[in-house]
């Protein structure tokens, strides 16, 4: 079974890529390592969004690459994620990621998790 690569539809801001770059660094992890990013289910609205750094593919992976950073997703995440942003915020209302997601109904107050 063959991976499906595609050129856009799973975004990183340059923020995001900034700060991704320097985890990765700072974490001693490669050029082979990669962003996979998941939806699980869990949170006050039903799902919760999963990301960490990977350097094994799947075959039925949804790969995406945007700004030359790889990002990946399983085939059931991609149906909740499609032309979602990456996004990283360092300032006052809180640091970190976090995901500007066109497909959530709903999110909760602290944005770690959404509905559709």
């Amino acid at each position: 079974m063959s991976t499906m690569q595609i050129d856009s539809g799973l975004y990183i801001s340059e923020k995001a890529l900034v700060r991704v770059q320097q985890l990765l660094s700072e974490e001693g992890k490669g050029d082979d390592y990669f962003v996979r990013i998941s939806v699980v289910s869990g949170g006050c609205s039903g799902l919760s969004y999963k990301m960490s750094f990977d350097n094994e593919q799947k075959p039925a992976d949804q790969v995406f690459y945007d700004k030359g950073m790889k990002l990946v997703t399983d085939m059931k995440s991609v149906l909740y994620l499609f032309n979602t942003m990456l996004e990283y915020s360092d300032g006052l209302d809180g640091k970190g990621f976090h995901f500007i997601n066109p497909n959530a109904s709903r999110t909760c107050a602290c944005g770690e998790s959404f509905a559709v």
